[in-house]
C-alpha cells in the first residue's frame, strides 16, 4: 500500500511539474540561436570586399616583414559592449589569407570587411612599397556553385594542430638556421607549394585558406603555456598567501598543540635549479613555448581545396598540401594534419551520400569563409604573427620561381608635382 502510494504521488509530480526543468536545459540552446540570428542580422549589412596583392618581382625583405605586417592586423581587434554583443550581434570579424591556383594561375588574395581596407594596404605598403593591391572578384565564383556534381568534383580538408595551443610550429627563423652556404639563405617554406600550385592545368583550382581573428582580452592559451613551462622545467607551485585556518584550528583541536614542524624537521636544499637539470630537448621546447605565448595570438582555422573537371581530376594532386604543413610541423613541439571530422572520405553506412554532403559543406564553408564547423565552434587553434607569416608572405622570384605567379616587372611611381595639367 505504502509503495502504491509513493509511486502515485511521483506520477502526479511528475504529469504537473514535467515542465519546470525545461527552461534550465533549453537555455543554453536559446542563447546560442539568438546570439546566432543576432549576429547572421548584423553580418548582412557589412559589406565584405577582396583585394588582391601582387608581388614585385624581386622581394628583398626577409619573411620577418611580413611577420610585422600581420602583427598589424591584429589591430582590427575590437571590445564590445553586452548590448553590442547580445542587442546588435556584433562579433569580431576575421580576416582570409588566401592563395590560388587558377588553372596554374597563382594569386595572393586578402578578403576581409571593406572597414579593414586601409589597415590592410596601410600595413603591406609599409613593408612592401613596391607591391601593388587592388580590389578583385571572389575567384570562388569561378567555378559552379552546386559542386560537386557530374562535370565537376573536389577534394578537400581542414587542418588542426596536433598538440595544445601554446606549442609552436615550425616557424621561418628555423629555415634561416638552416643555412650554411649563400644558396642555402634562400631557402623558403612556402616554395615547394607554389611550385606545386603552379604545375595544374586547364580545367584545375587549388585554393589554401587560412583565416585569422586576433585574440586580446581572454588569453587562456597563455596562461597554459605559462603552466606547461612550469611542468617542463619541475618548477613547485608557490604556495597559497592565505593561511587555512580552519586546517590550523582542526589541528589544534586534534592535537592540543599549535601547528606547525618538528624542530628536529629540516628541509633539503636543492643546490641546483630544476631549469639546469633540463635536457638540450626540453630546453628548446620551453625555449619555443616561452617565445609563442610572448607574442599576439589569432584564432585560426586553414582549409585547402583541390577542384577539378572529372575528366581531369586526379586527388593525389591534393597530397602538396600535405607536403606543406608536413615540412612546418615536428614531433615535439606542434604541426597541422588534416582533420578527419571534415576529411570527404566515407568507409562504412550510406558512404556516397555522407561524401557528397562533407564535400558540399567544406566547399561553401570555403565560399563563405566560415569556420570548420560553422555555427557550432570547433576545429580552430591559436597561431602567432611569425607563424602566420610561415604559412603566408610574399616570396622572391630567387627563392619561389614559380613561372605562372604573376609579378610587377616595373615599379609604378606618382607624377611629379610640377608636371602641368590642363
Amino acid at each position: 500500500m505504502d509503495f502504491y502510494f509513493v509511486l502515485t504521488n511521483l506520477w502526479l509530480v511528475i504529469k504537473n511539474w514535467w515542465w519546470l526543468p525545461l527552461p534550465f536545459l533549453l537555455y543554453p540552446r536559446f542563447l546560442f540561436f539568438w546570439r546566432f540570428y543576432k549576429m547572421e542580422q548584423y553580418d548582412s549589412g557589412v559589406k565584405k570586399i577582396i583585394l588582391e596583392v601582387k608581388i614585385p618581382r624581386e622581394v628583398e625583405k626577409p619573411i620577418k616583414a611580413m611577420e610585422q605586417v600581420i602583427a598589424g592586423f591584429h589591430g582590427v581587434h575590437d571590445v564590445f559592449t553586452w548590448r553590442e554583443t547580445w542587442l546588435q550581434g556584433e562579433f569580431q570579424y576575421s580576416i582570409a589569407l588566401e592563395i590560388a591556383s587558377l588553372e596554374g594561375e597563382i594569386h595572393f588574395f586578402i578578403r576581409a570587411p571593406a572597414a579593414f581596407r586601409s589597415v590592410i594596404e596601410s600595413n603591406i605598403y609599409s613593408q612592401y612599397p613596391d607591391a601593388e593591391i587592388s580590389l578583385a572578384e571572389d575567384y570562388t565564383n569561378f567555378v559552379p556553385y552546386d559542386i560537386p556534381n557530374e562535370e565537376w568534383d573536389l577534394f578537400g580538408f581542414d587542418f588542426v594542430a596536433t598538440k595544445e595551443d601554446p606549442y609552436p610550429i615550425k616557424t621561418y627563423k628555423y629555415f634561416e638556421e638552416m643555412k650554411e652556404t649563400k644558396e642555402q639563405k634562400r631557402l623558403d617554406p612556402l616554395a615547394g607549394l607554389l611550385e606545386g600550385m603552379a604545375s595544374i592545368g586547364q580545367g584545375e583550382y587549388m585554393w589554401l585558406q587560412i583565416i585569422i581573428k586576433p585574440i586580446r582580452e581572454e588569453i587562456p592559451w597563455q596562461k597554459r603555456g605559462k603552466e606547461l613551462v612550469d611542468k617542463l622545467v619541475h618548477r613547485e607551485k608557490k604556495p597559497s598567501s592565505l593561511p587555512s585556518i580552519f586546517k590550523e584550528a582542526a589541528d589544534l583541536l586534534i592535537s592540543g598543540k599549535p601547528p606547525g614542524k618538528a624542530p628536529s624537521e629540516k628541509k633539503e636544499v636543492e643546490v641546483i635549479p630544476p631549469e639546469m637539470k633540463l635536457t638540450p630537448g626540453e630546453r628548446e621546447i620551453v625555449k619555443a613555448i616561452e617565445e609563442k605565448i610572448g607574442k599576439f595570438g589569432f584564432v585560426t582555422n586553414i582549409r585547402c581545396l583541390y577542384i577539378a573537371k572529372r575528366d581531369v581530376f586526379l586527388k593525389a594532386k591534393s597530397r602538396m598540401f600535405y607536403g606543406f604543413f608536413k615540412n612546418v610541423s615536428t614531433e615535439n613541439l606542434n604541426g597541422l594534419k588534416p582533420w578527419t571530422r571534415t576529411l570527404p572520405k566515407v568507409q562504412w553506412f550510406l558512404k556516397k551520400m555522407r561524401t557528397y554532403a562533407k564535400q558540399r559543406a567544406i566547399f561553401l564553408r570555403y565560399k563563405r569563409r566560415f569556420s570548420p564547423l560553422f555555427p557550432e565552434p570547433g576545429g580552430t587553434f591559436v597561431l602567432t604573427t611569425d607563424e602566420i607569416a610561415t604559412l603566408y608572405h610574399f616570396p622572391g622570384r630567387m627563392v619561389a620561381p614559380a613561372p605562372t605567379l604573376p609579378r610587377i616587372e616595373a615599379k609604378k611611381k606618382e607624377a611629379p608635382p610640377g608636371l602641368p595639367t590642363e
